[in-house]
């Protein structure tokens, strides 16, 4: 195939702007030393891909995967969920692994107790260093 146009990929792939982003990927992965599967032809790397595509010797299926992943910024892994960690225990439940209930006490300190306690505080001494 000596001239090869947008013409002659649209049957592959049918949209052409996902046929150029094709295209464009698999010139970026032939200009950093893939395999080519057409002869060059002395052909520049996008004219290359786009015979490669109008012959069908790439899986545009698996170009299209690759293209998405390279454009990728963060490539969510699936993995389980932590359980959650219970931050108050429950003064009823058990201690697991001891059959004991834990001795869990808990004050009680009205507002006005509280601001006349933070009021008797004394600041700390500052010095001039």
């Amino acid at each position: 195939m000596a001239r090869v146009t947008v013409e002659d990929c649209v049957d592959k792939v049918e949209n052409r702007f996902d046929l150029i982003l094709l295209a464009a990927h698999r010139a970026r992965m032939i200009s950093t030393g893939s395999e080519l599967t057409v002869e060059r032809d002395n052909d520049k790397n996008p004219v290359v891909s786009l015979r490669e595509i109008a012959d069908e010797t790439v899986d545009t299926a698996d170009l299209q995967e690759e293209l998405i992943h390279s454009l990728q910024k963060y490539v969510e892994v699936d993995e389980p969920e932590a359980e959650p960690i219970a931050l108050l225990a429950d003064a009823s439940a058990e201690i697991p692994g001891t059959g004991t209930q834990p001795d869990v006490t808990f004050d009680q300190m009205s507002e006005d107790d509280l601001l006349a306690g933070l009021e008797g505080l004394v600041p700390p001494d500052r010095s001039d260093d």
